[in-house]
């Protein structure tokens, strides 16, 4: 037969997280509704990140560019997580630490050359 009050910490500690997670969700809506904050109308539902109303199907598809960039900040974003621990600790790791992140940063680097020969970083 099983133990089950090993499990109680557990249990314990996942109707905690449920409980304040469902307040933090709920109880700002019920604030809201009671304080009378809560009034949509025309104005608040209308569109405020952009300015303007959508002019084409928000389901279109996007032009491949937008990936493209997304990409290439993924690819250097990845690379400036990789370059900080490496930083911190390259004196320790010796001259073969060194001359692989070299290598790392000089495949970067002609990754960044191609695409900008091919013309990916313009745009119209």
């Amino acid at each position: 037969m099983v133990d089950l009050s090993q499990y109680l910490p557990i249990l314990l500690f996942l109707g905690v997280a449920i409980a304040l997670s469902s307040a933090f969700v709920f109880l700002p809506m019920l604030v809201g509704r009671l304080t009378g904050s809560h009034q949509p109308n025309e104005q608040k539902l209308s569109e405020y990140e952009c300015g303007f109303p959508a002019f084409e199907d928000p389901r279109s598809q996007f032009d491949v560019r937008f990936y493209l960039i997304a990409i290439l900040f993924i690819i250097f974003d990845l690379e400036a997580a990789f370059l900080y621990p490496w930083a911190v600790s390259v004196f320790s790791l010796g001259w073969t630490a060194w001359i692989s992140m070299m290598i790392f940063i000089g495949e970067l680097a002609l990754g960044l050359a191609y695409a900008w020969k091919k013309g990916a970083l313009e745009w119209e």
